[in-house]
């Protein structure tokens, strides 16, 4: 169950996560409307907020739980809304929705399952979903920002992105696999004797870039 302080609410990294999910809804009245400067527009703010969020709760200590769960959220978020009104004008688009829903659908159930059997969850995001995170979103804008390039370079696009999701899912399997069996080291989240870890004493590392980010 996730436990925070009603003043992480207010962190500055938490808020502009909020800021993120307020621009999903703007982001597809735009578009589907025929703004597509608008639209680009807002997925750049997006992605600029999302960076600037990672470095902020490093900066001023604001690690926070309610910020690793809704990160992650805001992200596949945005990235859904953008696939679904790009895959309106192209309908090459769904493949990537599909790859995206099974990426995601394993990641809840293996780590759902890994918690509940093995005591042990991820500790933080790893850089080929920080890297499958960039490639999917300068596809996305690269499709808005140049909705006249060729079928070719588009369809290179498509298929680059959808095979880095693929191997992204291949790893983020293999990584559960180790936790599984005790090859890969994750986060404990009860202690030998059976009683759940309080993560509140424990005072985040602001130099690690995984903490807040898990994509």
């Amino acid at each position: 169950m996730l436990r925070f302080k009603k003043r992480e609410l207010f962190y500055i990294p938490n808020i502009l996560t909020y800021f993120r999910f307020v621009l999903i809804p703007i982001f597809i009245y735009l578009y589907l409307t025929g703004h597509n400067t608008g639209a680009v527009l807002c997925l750049v703010l997006s992605i600029l907020s999302d960076f600037l969020d990672g470095k902020a709760a490093r900066a001023f200590n604001q690690v926070s739980e309610l910020g690793i769960l809704l990160d992650p959220v805001a992200d596949k978020f945005t990235q859904g809304a953008a696939v679904i009104c790009l895959g309106i004008r192209y309908p090459m688009l769904w493949y990537l929705f599909a790859i995206e829903f099974i990426k995601e659908a394993f990641m809840a159930i293996a780590g759902a399952v890994t918690i509940r059997k093995k005591r042990i969850k991820f500790g933080g995001a790893k850089w080929y979903g920080k890297v499958g995170t960039g490639i999917t979103d300068g596809t996305l804008l690269l499709l808005l920002v140049f909705p006249q390039m060729s079928e070719n370079i588009r369809l290179s696009l498509v298929v680059f992105c959808g095979t880095w999701m693929i191997v992204t899912l291949m790893l983020y399997a293999h990584n559960y696999w180790g936790m599984w069996h005790g090859k890969t080291e994750g986060t404990l989240t009860v202690d030998p004797k059976g009683k759940k870890i309080d993560p509140d004493p424990i005072v985040p590392d602001p130099e690690d870039p995984t903490l807040h980010d898990y994509n």
